[in-house]
């Protein structure tokens, strides 16, 4: 097992400008947004004056106070290996702490591209499974860049939002399948039915309910959902990947889990963190960490 960090690569449309006293401030696109942060114990590296001339900013519980001009909603564009492109719609709401997308991840949307790269380019394109999918950032560059994709997540708002982005992406013609469903039922009805992947991606909550208030919690059922992903790998599969934002996880944690459940297959195990460098004077050697991942590939 190999453990290394990740840093969110250079991406024009999105900068990390400063973070601390468990908040962070950000640029989407021309939008600068103040977010609360847990993982930013330190001090501020700018003055107060800096963070007040954000466009928005959201308290912990969500609420959203407006100070500036803020589009409803955006997009964000992001550039794949191949000169492939997809497009990201991000919103601010009153409602929800997120705006759709988690940018330390960009490293592993460009990964999916270089694993897409490995199999043949005639015949039937590889099959990708993306569990707890969200807005679907990972399902449209494994889309755009030649797999088959499957979308499942348990929420019926951000089955819509993904759909959205791949309308903004224009690549309504390639094959995917959004599916709202429960991630634990739907990983046992695709064992049963003998379907394999090339490729599977968990991105799984601490705690969540599927459509039907199904309970996932993450600590008694991951390795569950984890051994079950191995049954659905494919005899030429060559990644299945694990992110977590569980504060109280570790990516060792889940190199051990993955080291269990995929004992006996070839590949390598890495492990790590997604963190992101910040921009402002005086903060550039900070890394925030954001997500930790344990990645399979063969």
């Amino acid at each position: 097992m190999t453990h290394i960090p990740v840093v969110t690569p250079g991406w024009p449309e999105y900068e990390l400008i400063d973070s601390g006293d468990c908040r962070k401030l950000e640029r989407f696109g021309k939008v600068v947004i103040v977010r609360h942060e847990p993982k930013a114990w330190w001090r501020p590296a700018l003055p107060e004056r800096d963070w007040a001339m954000a466009h928005a900013s959201q308290d912990e519980e969500g609420r959203l106070t407006i100070t500036g001009k803020v589009p409803k909603a955006w997009p964000l564009r992001l550039d794949l290996p191949g000169g492939r492109q997809i497009t990201l719609e991000a919103r601010v709401s009153e409602t929800s702490r997120h705006i759709g997308l988690f940018p330390e991840q960009a490293p592993h949307w460009r990964l999916l591209a270089e694993v897409a790269a490995q199999f043949p380019k005639k015949g039937e394109a590889p099959k990708l499974l993306n569990l707890f999918g969200y807005t679907g950032a990972a399902s449209l560059a494994a889309q755009a860049s030649g797999f088959a994709a499957t979308h499942v997540d348990a929420s019926r708002p951000a089955i819509a939002w993904a759909k959205r982005n791949q309308e903004l992406s224009a690549l309504s013609d390639k094959p995917v399948r959004f599916l709202l469903d429960d991630v634990v039922k739907f990983v046992q009805r695709e064992i049963r039915r003998g379907n394999r992947y090339q490729a599977i991606l968990l991105d799984p909550p601490s705690f969540g309910r599927g459509p039907n208030r199904e309970v996932w919690k993450v600590e008694g059922m991951v390795r569950d959902l984890l051994a079950d992903c191995r049954t659905l790998l494919a005899d030429d599969a060559r990644l299945l990947l694990l992110t977590m934002y569980n504060i109280e996880a570790s990516a060792l944690m889940l190199g051990n889990l993955m080291q269990d459940v995929l004992r006996g297959m070839p590949g390598a195990i890495t492990v790590g963190e997604l963190a992101v460098p910040h921009t402002a004077p005086g903060a550039e050697a900070r890394l925030l960490p954001r997500s930790i991942f344990a990645r399979w590939q063969a």
